[in-house]
């Protein structure tokens, strides 16, 4: 097949990827000229994802991938088009912002031609697909979806840095807008995807038809809402046990032990492309949500709590020299996206702390591009926080703090035995 990607970010160009390694003709399209470059030189813009490299040496060699800013090489003539351009959230409004996919919308419907199948990776409000990107197709390229070409909602659920091998566990869920559509969509994920047996599974792994557009959407929103809730749940049980001199670890632990509680871990900040974005997407459409808002508002909620509990010991941290500990949103993962980092730096610059930041992963060119002042491990400092349970904060000692007062743990993740005789808080150990 001859396949379009529109969006080669850290999930479309590991799934363009995986298409052209399976034997496909693949042409992306980018407006990011950097990642343009890279691709066509068989070089993975961005680091840290298994098997990109390797996938990519591949099928650039064989002429099987190519990447431009030209829809016109891309989308005319294609079996199929797979959209995955991010949909951000105005964070005034806590609207959709439409911009981006619509104009890339517009763009595609210019160029598309009869017979082709196109599907929106991009996790999407339920009804958008049928709603807003069917009539923009229609109207940009004169076609009649269902006659001239088919339309598909078919969300990505992979993991930044295993996109791989989560394409090959999890079901593939589709909602076309027809019956037609939805043989076609299944015709093409069959043959570009290939699953891991499980066991676990009510039906066999595969390719999931969920009968429409609308629930396919859904799904997608249900399932990382769930994981936002979860963690509001556990963010409120780890600030009541913190309290009452309960350490909420043991607690979950022991609840986790039998196999209907599933409570995830409390943390500082809930980062990451989706989890805070999604429950927003999913709200635009049912505002009347009250769990998802309420859980929504407590996990944003934790970098100003976090700080404060930082003050009930100090009593001020005006003037302390606090090191924030991680920079990216999750540990292992040199990523950014609405990390708890820049509200719990901001919260401590309100209060007039001088704060610094250290991740393992980021350079201080780097740091200082997010608008954060690097600190080196060794340097002094009066209170640490630690946002990020990247693996060599697991092996921290106050030695590395000289002059230190407070260690703040946001993630349960140092040694108590490394830190004996300097105090040390643990988000949800009273």
């Amino acid at each position: 097949m001859r396949i379009g990607v529109v969006g080669l970010g850290k999930i479309g160009l590991p799934l363009a990827a995986q298409f052209a390694v399976s034997g496909h003709e693949v042409v992306g399209v980018d407006i990011d000229r950097r990642i343009i470059e890279s691709v066509n030189a068989g070089l993975e813009p961005f680091p840290g994802e298994a098997q990109l490299q390797s996938r990519l040496t591949e099928s650039v060699a064989d002429g099987r991938l190519r990447a431009t800013s030209d829809y016109g090489q891309a989308v005319p003539g294609a079996d199929a088009v797979v959209v995955v351009v991010p949909l951000y959230v105005d964070e005034a409004t806590g609207e959709p912002d439409w911009a981006g996919i619509d104009a890339a919308t517009r763009a595609l419907a210019t160029h598309l031609t009869p017979g082709t199948l196109v599907s929106y990776e991009t996790t999407l409000p339920v009804g958008t697909t049928r709603g807003r990107c069917k009539t923009l197709l229609e109207q940009g390229s004169g076609l009649t979806e269902g006659q001239d070409f088919h339309l598909v909602f078919s969300p990505e659920r992979v993991l930044t840095g295993r996109v791989f091998a989560d394409l090959r566990r999890y079901p593939k869920l589709i909602g076309a807008l027809s019956d037609d559509g939805a043989v076609v969509a299944r015709e093409f994920y069959e043959a570009v995807l290939q699953f891991d047996e499980r066991s676990d599974l009510p039906r066999a792994n595969g390719v999931w038809d969920l009968g429409s557009a609308e629930a396919a959407e859904l799904a997608k929103l249900a399932e990382t809402t769930y994981r936002d809730v979860n963690i509001g749940l556990a963010n409120q049980y780890a600030l009541f046990a913190e309290s009452h001199g309960i350490d909420v670890y043991a607690v979950i632990d022991a609840c986790n032990s039998q196999p209907y509680s599933h409570i995830h871990r409390p943390g500082v900040a809930v980062g990451g492309h989706c989890i805070p974005v999604y429950p927003r997407l999913y709200l635009s459409t049912d505002p009347d949500a009250q769990i998802v808002r309420s859980a929504r508002v407590l996990n944003a909620s934790m970098p100003d709590r976090f700080v404060a509990r930082a003050e009930s010991v100090l009593g001020s941290v005006a003037g302390l020299r606090t090191v924030v500990l991680g920079a990216a949103y999750r540990g292992g993962v040199k990523e950014t996206a609405f990390s708890g980092v820049f509200p719990l730096v901001a919260a401590l610059r309100s209060r007039g702390a001088d704060v610094r930041v250290h991740d393992p992963l980021f350079d201080e060119a780097e740091l200082r591009q997010l608008g954060l002042e690097p600190h080196a491990l060794g340097e002094a400092a009066d209170l640490a926080l630690l946002h990020t349970d990247h693996d060599l904060y697991r092996t921290l000692t106050p030695a590395l703090f000289p002059g230190i007062r407070l260690l703040v743990d946001g993630r349960n993740a140092t040694n108590p035995e490394a830190w004996a005789g300097t105090p040390r808080i643990v988000l949800g150990k009273g």
